[in-house]
């Protein structure tokens, strides 16, 4: 069980409290952890789980509360194994002051089928045959083997497809309505295979890593990191194209 007077995100700094920098407050916590990063700072700022302040000149301050929060939430995250979802619900019920059970150490939480020994292969989900595929996406054969020759879609190589490329046939479809073909979409692919690339520099030395902890922790960093490519992706073309971000 676990209780905490701390507060939870937006919580104001204490009279007398010193406000520090984020790069003060990377110094702090690398001690404990040293894979963290500005980049995974902001990235659980953007999140909405720690709410520092700002400057006139729009600089971040972090006051010893939001230290606390974050090496809260980067332990729940290390030794749980916990979704943000999850760790921003336990906060706020810490912040009223309620108590909380968290899974045991070492084990890692699977919200779907209960869990799994963090040094235990993951499960993996379940693949999808082709007449599945076909049927759940709403789309023909011919326009799946066309997608295929362009190498928008692709069958696993131990057989069948990946519950994900059902989103895909289906946007791919979507787009053909206003008039972009598979050929116009390979840059589109080799664009995200490019950035699945980046994504595995920065992961493979995690994933061999001494630490176990951290070896475990190297799938949680890179679907941390796609989000923030996929979000950076869509940033570029809304500004490209002259959109107002939402």
């Amino acid at each position: 069980m676990l209780r905490t007077p701390t507060g939870g995100a937006g919580t104001g700094a204490a009279a007398g409290d010193r406000l520090v920098s984020i790069g003060t407050v990377l110094n702090q916590l690398r001690d404990e952890f040293p894979e963290v990063t500005i980049s995974k700072i902001r990235f659980l700022e953007a999140e909405g789980l720690v709410e520092p302040r700002r400057t006139a000149s729009g600089y971040r301050k972090f006051s010893p509360q939001d230290v606390e929060r974050l090496a809260q939430i980067l332990r729940m995250q290390r030794d749980h194994y916990l979704p943000l979802k999850v760790i921003r619900e336990h906060l706020d019920a810490l912040a009223r002051g309620e108590q909380i059970k968290l899974p045991a150490p070492g084990r890692r939480s699977n919200l779907l089928e209960g869990g799994w020994e963090q040094d235990a292969e993951p499960p993996t989900a379940a693949r999808i045959g082709r007449a599945e595929l076909l049927a759940a996406a709403e789309v023909s054969e011919t326009e799946l083997v066309e997608w295929e020759s362009y190498g928008l879609i692709s069958e696993a190589d131990s057989g069948g497809y990946d519950p994900e490329t059902i989103t895909v046939a289906r946007l791919v479809a979507d787009l053909g309505r206003f008039g972009l073909e598979p050929r116009h979409l390979r840059a589109v692919k080799a664009a995200a295979d490019r950035e699945a690339g980046l994504i595995e520099q920065v992961v493979a030395p995690l994933r061999r890593h001494r630490n176990p902890q951290t070896r475990a922790h190297a799938e949680a960093t890179a679907q941390e990191l796609a989000a923030q490519s996929v979000r950076l992706h869509a940033a570029l073309v809304q500004t490209a194209l002259g959109i107002r971000l939402q």
